[in-house]
């Protein structure tokens, strides 16, 4: 398994699996790890080009990205999982509920869309950090991430998520805003058959909370929560946010985990 991975908290409880936005690692996490972690077992992972995470000898896809979830179950010989995700990391839990719906107990996408921006900006993102590298896509970044109100409260931690993203491999953020130019799961929501929340962040100007409730409006089984945040609500709304992952995910566990 060459995806860079970790878990945290009590070997016997359920498995979390969480799965993080472009640009960041398993460290965006991390505000939320002490509450998680008093109910599950908790498994981080780097997305593809992120971190220690190699990027394929091949292009990746929305596909590419669910599989690695999957195989990384496989390795750690889990038949199923809870998840959340935000972002791209929320686009693969669409996914994951889509066509490995067996795998897992209950999802939560936070700050996602069934399709995320446009095709032509994706690819022209990718375009310019090959050819600029990451400085550009992280000066704005804290605009598209934060509310101004956040920014002004929490410097240290803004300027921590940006440095991260400057850091981020370019040829790896290139690679997953290809992927994103092309996932696109829009005429797929009603065949997402597993409980779902979506978390949406009110003052979002990537996934708008429009395109939170269009989610929840077709696919069957999804609950709308919203948090007023931009873009990483789970930094943002930090205990918010845990709260409504604990609460939505062990909702289901009397009937789901003790059958």
């Amino acid at each position: 398994m060459d995806l860079e991975y970790r878990l945290d908290g009590p070997p016997d409880a359920p498995l979390l699996v969480l799965s993080s936005s472009l640009g960041t690692t398993w460290a965006m996490w991390q505000a939320q790890m002490p509450a998680l972690t008093r109910h599950f077992r908790v498994l981080r992972y780097n997305s593809r080009g992120h971190g220690g995470s190699p990027l394929p000898p091949t292009a990746i896809s929305l596909a590419s990205l669910g599989q690695d979830v999957i195989a990384l179950l496989d390795h750690l010989g889990a038949e199923n999982a809870c998840f959340c995700g935000i972002s791209l990391g929320g686009l693969t839990g669409l996914w994951l509920n889509r066509y490995a719906p067996e795998r897992f107990h209950r999802l939560v996408v936070a700050n996602t869309a069934a399709k995320i921006g446009e095709t032509e900006s994706w690819l022209q993102r990718a375009a310019l950090v090959r050819e600029q590298g990451m400085a550009p896509v992280a000066a704005t970044a804290a605009d598209r991430w934060f509310t101004p109100d956040f920014r002004l409260t929490h410097p240290d931690e803004v300027a921590e998520l940006v440095a991260g993203l400057k850091n981020t491999p370019a040829e790896g953020y290139a690679a997953c805003c290809e992927a994103l130019a092309c996932a696109d799961l829009r005429d797929e929501l009603l065949a997402m058959p597993r409980p779902m929340l979506v978390i949406a962040g009110e003052n979002d100007p990537v996934t708008t909370s429009q395109d939170g409730r269009l989610l929840v409006a077709a696919a069957p089984h999804a609950r709308y929560a919203a948090l007023p945040a931009s873009h990483l609500s789970n930094i943002a709304c930090a205990e918010a946010f845990s709260q409504h992952v604990i609460t939505f995910l062990t909702a289901g566990a009397q009937h789901e985990y003790h059958h």
